[in-house]
């Protein structure tokens, strides 16, 4: 039986071609929407919206005891309050950026010299790891900062300690000059999240580079100095805006060691308690949001200081620009 010929198939024309793969493109993006859609309506109903709210209340006299729709339009009176009228909140100004000078620089020291200790290849040093980033997991809890109260209160396990050694303790957390430095001593002990970061640069700076310096007779601070911390330096950047943001951030341990009232002597009063003071307390939401909305911008400009200045001492590993 002789065998037919195949027709050839006639091409498809290239408008047809575009087009099939055009709704193909639509098809994949609206795919693509309805999974992020859930992400989407979170950050419009959690984050986007109650932002542009509470920018609006900030030029209005709102209080949670009154309707929204009720609150005055005073333009600028709480931006006038807080920086002319307000002499708490330069107190609670003052106290916050004391705190991350102090706090944040003695963490990350911490965390990179706790990282230095863990880098080593032996048995147990998981175990050493884990118990050193614990109190990191507890983050800043609630049970956390009651514990702390308690061990420096006048009869905690702090005075217990110094009295084996014959010196006599006091109430730190009640005492107005000590109760900053309680609070900075909690904020340093939790250097588990950056240490862990700390101890993933160690082991990306090869060991080539330490075997050659002891060839040339480096010693351990030459090397920590010319090698440790120029191959650190994208990692250390990393962690200084981060825990510049959390040190600014800092609240529940203030709420927590002062019982909400940011003493003594408005000696723990960070920027974040005199804010929930203001909206919670005092129920002057407008005023409230008139700070938090110059802590967005302050932190931020913060922020952008350090990514302009991050460029005259971080230093990286290939010779792309950053």
């Amino acid at each position: 039986m002789p065998v037919r010929p195949t027709e050839p198939v006639p091409p498809v024309p290239a408008a047809h071609r575009r087009g099939r793969a055009a709704r193909r493109r639509r098809r994949e993006d609206l795919a693509g929407y309805v999974f992020l859609s859930p992400w989407l309506l979170g950050l419009l109903g959690i984050t986007a919206i109650p932002m542009l709210l509470s920018l609006y209340l900030s030029f209005t006299d709102y209080s949670p005891l009154i309707p929204v729709t009720e609150s005055q339009w005073i333009g600028l009176d709480n931006y006038r309050r807080m920086f002319t009228a307000d002499p708490s909140y330069w107190h609670a100004v003052r106290v916050t950026v004391t705190f991350a000078l102090i706090a944040v620089p003695l963490k990350l020291a911490a965390a990179l010299a706790v990282a230095m200790l863990l880098n080593k290849t032996m048995r147990g040093i998981a175990l050493f790891r884990g118990l050193f980033y614990l109190p990191s997991l507890l983050g800043g809890s609630v049970a956390l900062a009651i514990v702390w109260r308690g061990m420096f209160s006048g009869d905690g396990a702090f005075n217990a300690f110094l009295s084996i050694f014959g010196i006599e303790g006091k109430a730190w957390v009640n005492d107005p000059t000590w109760a900053l430095p309680t609070l900075m001593l909690l904020a340093i002990w939790q250097f588990g999240a950056p240490m862990v970061i700390f101890l993933a640069g160690l082991k990306q700076i090869p060991v080539e580079l330490y075997e050659a310096s002891a060839v040339d007779g480096a010693g351990a601070w030459r090397k920590f100095f010319h090698i440790t911390l120029p191959m650190l330096s994208p990692v250390i950047f990393f962690n200084l805006v981060l825990e510049t943001i959390h040190g600014f951030q800092g609240f529940t341990s203030a709420f927590v060691l002062s019982n909400g009232t940011g003493g003594p002597v408005d000696a723990t009063l960070m920027y974040t308690l005199h804010l929930y003071k203001a909206g919670f307390v005092d129920l002057n939401m407008g005023y409230a949001s008139a700070m938090a909305w110059v802590f967005l911008l302050v932190v931020g400009l913060i922020t952008v200081v350090l990514f302009n200045t991050g460029r005259f001492w971080v230093h990286y590993s290939d010779s792309e620009e950053r």
